[in-house]
């Protein structure tokens, strides 16, 4: 396993309209690093985020999708990726990031 720092976990924000319903709940998804373990993103997002303290954590492993290749009768696959959805608590602050929006 990769020694994996806090600012290398989380990749990106991940906004769509299911997303953004979450967020009235305090839960926050994002694009993680494949191989990060729940505690460090509980801990990544800790430390990014001031103010914030995480409830609880969700990951979920998502398979490459089935893609064709140059037209030919070839098939790829793209790259696997990792979600979290990061619930915080009722005193924590909101991240930033997703204010206006």
């Amino acid at each position: 396993m990769a020694d994996i720092k806090y600012y290398d976990v989380i990749l990106k924000p991940v906004v769509t309209e299911k997303t953004m319903e979450l967020m009235g709940d305090k839960k926050y998804t994002f694009l993680v690093h494949p191989e990060a373990t729940k505690s460090q993103v509980k801990e990544a997002v800790e430390k990014m985020f001031d103010g914030t303290k995480v409830k609880n954590v969700n990951t979920m492993n998502l398979d490459g999708k089935k893609k064709r290749v140059r037209g030919t009768f070839k098939f790829g696959r793209t790259a696997k990726t990792k979600k979290a959805v990061v619930q915080l608590t009722a005193d924590s602050k909101e991240i930033e990031i997703f204010e206006g929006l």
